[in-house]
Order: structure tokens, then C-alpha cells, then sequence
């Protein structure tokens, strides 16, 4: 067999069967090797930045690594958006870039470049391969390097010729590392702030957002009184009826800094500590007060179950928390205003739902509304590079087919990876879109006002107004195979989103906001 075959056999035998694929010339006995190599599923997408974005999502709801199959430096480049936001979610992805033939590099032929210079700021590892005899080899060590705790984006590039040239035959699976245990010490210290009297918070992100971890938090908050707070834009959190709540900081820095505030002791587990998205004039990057006392319990590389359940024991927690599930929320009427559309989505969303936020300032209710709807899983931004929500949309439905999967995605940065739609319609993938068209760049309109633009002058407005043309979701939707409708009351989109939600295969509802 040649490297091509015998790289996507070791894949399998590792566990690895769905590849993300938009390839080229470079990447054709590649391309063979997924019919020759029985036991892999291929996705096309169009688009780079659909093929990263879905081996995030499928990744985030498995843990375990898809395959992107790209083409050359530019078709990497193209992708490198979600890697980065892959990258921030600590998500195990292999991407398989394709590169000329070792000997034709000197030509320097007009798609020649530094892949690897590209590849190095979204990956944790990046390799080159030298030979086809190690190609195979290679592929299990990118495959286990994903997998390293806590996760991470793997890279590897493979020339022409180690692909088409003969190799010995696919290379065992490689065993990545584990979690390791946190220190004594830590939870010894974690245990004496919280037990301190002071206003104290456990800060909890990644593995510490998955039901057992949140348990464990939340024996840890009945026993010592802490507050739990999450980070903002969080990979994956299991929320919902029966599930311990953790609140979410607030975006903007003065009020994730005015939450944090009076917290004396914040004690991370799963996070990094807590800074401002952006720089602001005459606002600190830490959201976290002066005198507050920020330690470390678990970072997400460790243990974090096992040490928010050794915490729990320390502070003598009961066996069970205490859980209050708020009202599941009722039904919207009249205006199809953001917090209307979030109410009906969360009134609406079926048991075991998976819903990807990239709702942006259109979302920001639907959060705190669905605290009381049925278990769910929550997928965030949690890169803040947009055009993410649809490809990842994508990767949970192929990762989760008997799940219904909702998108809510704003109009503006959905456009930037549309071509989603038609992966979701080749694959008759089960994903429910919903538009949240306000017709707007609305956070740059809130971040003009927050830098003291009071009257926005009018190219500055022409720069966020999405309204000259009109954008037809309906028309886009239609032209990639997927049905769609508008909804223009909050009455028109229940109507819709109870039917879409009844039928099987992607459809899309445009929610054009009041």
C-alpha cells in the first residue's frame, strides 16, 4: 500500500473514522485512501473554514479527533479561523494538510508556501513528514498529541510523494497521555479559602462544565456557601433540568468586573483566570478585583472531576446537592423582538437538544431563559473568531445523529461560513437554523457607542448596517438544498419552530427581529 492508505488505516485503528475534507491536487491519493481504507466517513465542505469549524463541533460532543482533509498553505489558511477557536476550546482535532512533492518544492510553483509557519499559532503540535514508510506513524502520533489533556489542534503536513510512494503498512495506535492528579496542597488551600468566611467563588471551565464536575461543584457550593460562575464563552456545558447551575460572567468587562467585585477568594477549576476581552481605556485587563485572592485548584490538563470530588470530601459536602431548577419559561406573544426569541427557543427545545450560541447580542437572552428547559447541551464562541456556529452546527449533528441540533446564528457572522447549508443538506444532517436577522453588525453598533461615538458618522454607520441589500436567508437556504421560512411575530416563529422541530433533516427559519 502507499503512505495515503496506510496513514487512513492507522487513523481508524485509532479510533479516528470521519474526515472533514476540502482537498486538492496535492491531497488526491489521499482522497483514494478513504475508499481504500474501508471504515471512514467523508464530509465535503465547501469551504475550509466549514471543514475546521465542524471537527470542532464533532469533537466537542464526542472527544474524540476528526480528520480535516486540506489543500496546501492558502486552503489551510483558509481554515485557520475555527482552528483558533478550536484552539481556545482545547477541542482534539487532526488537520491532514496537503503539501507539493518534497523534490518540486524547489520550484517554488505559484500555491508553494511556509505551511508549517501557518499552522503553529492554532497547533499545539505540528510535524512535517519526511518519508512515506512515516507517514503512518506519524498520523498516530498527531492522532494521540490531539488527544493530550486537555485536547488541542494537531497538524500534520505530508508532501505529495509521501503519500503516492509505498510504505510498510499502517502503524499501530500510540497511547496519549493521561490526566494528571491534582497536588494535595492544592485542594488543601482551594478548601481553606472557601471555608474561609469571605465571599468566595468557585470559577469553573472546560471538563468542569460536564455534569459530574458540575455535581461535585455544587456539593462543594451547599457545603461552604461559594458562588459558581463559569467562563463566558465555555466549549461545552450539560445544562438544564436536573442539572447543578453555574452562572455565566457577563461579557462586558464592567459587569463581569462588578460581579466579581465583592469575591474575596476565586478559586479556578477547569480556567484560566478571568480577563476582559478587549482593552478598554482606563479599565484593567483582570475582571478580578485588587485585593481578590485568585489560586489554582485544577487546570483543565488535570484531574478536574477527581479534584473538585476530592474538594467536596475535604469540605465534608453532603452526597447530593440540593438542586433548584427554575420554571421552564412559557411562550412569547407579539413582537419577535432578541429576548422574545430566546424565550420561544428555550419554551420550545426538546429533551437532549444540542444548541450552538453564535447568536451574539441576539443571544444573549436565550442563556438565562434556558436554565429551566429540558438537559441540553450548550457549544460557545469560545474564540470569539465568527463564522463558527453553523460549520459547528455541522460537526455535533454528524457526531450526535439521533440528537436534534439548533443553531442560532446571527445574521451577519453567519454569512461568513453559509456553505455550511449545503453540508447540512448532502448529509441530510438533523440541524435546526434560526437567523436571528437584525439586519445589523449590532455589536459593532454597542462597541461604537461604548468608545464614546455617540452619532456614528455615515460610512461608520454604512459599516455596520446590513440592510442595503436585504439579506434572504429563506433564498440562501433554498439555493443549498435546505427548506427555510421567515418569521416576522413571535407567533410566526413558534409556528415554525415546532414544525421544524417535527421534521426530520436540516431546515431553516429567518427570525427577522423587531
Amino acid at each position: 500500500m502507499n503512505g495515503a492508505e496506510g496513514l487512513i488505516r492507522t487513523a481508524v485503528s485509532s479510533g479516528v473514522d470521519v474526515c472533514f475534507a476540502n482537498p486538492g491536487t496535492t491531497e488526491m491519493q489521499l482522497v483514494a485512501a478513504l475508499d481504500a481504507a474501508p471504515g471512514m466517513r467523508a464530509v465535503l465542505g465547501l469551504f475550509e473554514g466549514v471543514c475546521t469549524g465542524a471537527a470542532d463541533g464533532y469533537a466537542r460532543m464526542t472527544g474524540r479527533p476528526a480528520l480535516t482533509l486540506l489543500h496546501l498553505g492558502p486552503g489551510f489558511a483558509n481554515g485557520i479561523a475555527n482552528l483558533h477557536n478550536a484552539r481556545r476550546a482545547h477541542t482534539p482535532v487532526v488537520n491532514l494538510i496537503g503539501d507539493h512533492a518534497s523534490w518540486h518544492l524547489a520550484a517554488d510553483a505559484p500555491l508553494t508556501s511556509d505551511i508549517a509557519s501557518l499552522a503553529r499559532p492554532v497547533s499545539g503540535w505540528v510535524r512535517k513528514c519526511a518519508t512515506a514508510s512515516d507517514l503512518p506513524a506519524d498520523g498516530a502520533d498527531a492522532i494521540a498529541a490531539a488527544l493530550e489533556p486537555p485536547g488541542q489542534v494537531a497538524t500534520l503536513i505530508v508532501p505529495q510523494d509521501c503519500a503516492w510512494d509505498r510504505c510498510p503498512g499502517p502503524a499501530a495506535p500510540a497511547k496519549p497521555r493521561a490526566r494528571n492528579g491534582v497536588p494535595e496542597p492544592r485542594v488543601e488551600a482551594a478548601a481553606g479559602a472557601l471555608e474561609s468566611g469571605a465571599p468566595s467563588a468557585l470559577y469553573l471551565g472546560g471538563s468542569a462544565l460536564r455534569a459530574p464536575a458540575l455535581q461535585a461543584a455544587a456539593r462543594v457550593a451547599a457545603a461552604t456557601g461559594c458562588a459558581l460562575i463559569h467562563e463566558t464563552f465555555a466549549a461545552r456545558v450539560e445544562r438544564g433540568a436536573g442539572l447543578p447551575t453555574a452562572e455565566r460572567l457577563p461579557y462586558f468587562p464592567e459587569q463581569g468586573a462588578e460581579r466579581l467585585r465583592p469575591i474575596a477568594n476565586l478559586v479556578l477549576a477547569g480556567a484560566h483566570e478571568p480577563v476582559a476581552f478587549f482593552g478598554y481605556p482606563d479599565h484593567p485587563s483582570r475582571l478580578a478585583a485588587v485585593g481578590t485572592r485568585v489560586q489554582l485548584l485544577a487546570d483543565d490538563a488535570e484531574d478536574v472531576v477527581g479534584a473538585l470530588e476530592t474538594l467536596a470530601q475535604r469540605v465534608r459536602a453532603p452526597a447530593r446537592a440540593p438542586i433548584a431548577t427554575p420554571e421552564r419559561v412559557g411562550l412569547p406573544s407579539g413582537p419577535l423582538t432578541a429576548g422574545a426569541l430566546g424565550q420561544a427557543l428555550a419554551a420550545l427545545q426538546p429533551d437532549g437538544a444540542i444548541v450552538v450560541d453564535e447568536g451574539a447580542t441576539s443571544g444573549l437572552a436565550y442563556y438565562a431563559h434556558a436554565a429551566g428547559a429540558p438537559p441540553h447541551d450548550y457549544l460557545g464562541l469560545t474564540g470569539g473568531a465568527i463564522g463558527q456556529g453553523l460549520p459547528t452546527a455541522v460537526g455535533a449533528a454528524v457526531a450526535c445523529p439521533d440528537r436534534k441540533v439548533i443553531a442560532f446564528q446571527a445574521d451577519g457572522s453567519g454569512m461568513y461560513t453559509l456553505q455550511a447549508l449545503w453540508t447540512c443538506a448532502r448529509e441530510v444532517l438533523d440541524v435546526v437554523v434560526v437567523i436571528a436577522a437584525n439586519r445589523a453588525y449590532r455589536i459593532l453598533q454597542v462597541e461604537l457607542a461604548r468608545a464614546g461615538i455617540a452619532e456614528p458618522g455615515a460610512r461608520a454607520r454604512a459599516l455596520t448596517d446590513l440592510s442595503h441589500p436585504v439579506l434572504d436567508w429563506v433564498a440562501l437556504a433554498r439555493g443549498m438544498g435546505v427548506p427555510g421560512v421567515r418569521a416576522d411575530t413571535a407567533e410566526d416563529f413558534i409556528a415554525a419552530f415546532r414544525r421544524a422541530l417535527a421534521e426530520p433533516g436540516p431546515q431553516l427559519i429567518e427570525a427577522v427581529l423587531a
